[in-house]
């Protein structure tokens, strides 16, 4: 199991354009239309299941939400950010 961050470490770790909301780091991708934003998760899912760590992801309309956290640590890990800059490659 990975090591919690420490507050800090989350401030200076979190990929461009991902936030801190409690014990998840949280970003939303913003698209032209629905469908491309279905594309975009589908694609995270993908990556997800490579990487043996799944994101919550919510789609709206030209919208996609992605938050990670590791639940068996309970917080914000290492891994966690790592998927955050893979899904940051994505886009």
């Amino acid at each position: 199991m990975s090591d919690l961050l420490s507050d800090e470490e989350i401030s200076e770790k979190a990929p461009e354009g991902w936030e801190r909301e409690g014990e998840e780091i949280v970003r939303t991708f913003e698209f032209d239309d629905y469908l491309e934003g279905v594309a975009f998760a589908s694609e995270v899912g993908e990556l997800a299941e490579e990487e043996f760590h799944h994101p919550e992801m919510r789609i709206g309309y030209k919208v996609v939400e992605v938050r990670f956290t590791n639940h068996e640590a309970g917080g914000i890990t290492d891994a966690d950010v790592e998927m955050a800059e893979l899904v940051n490659d994505v886009r």
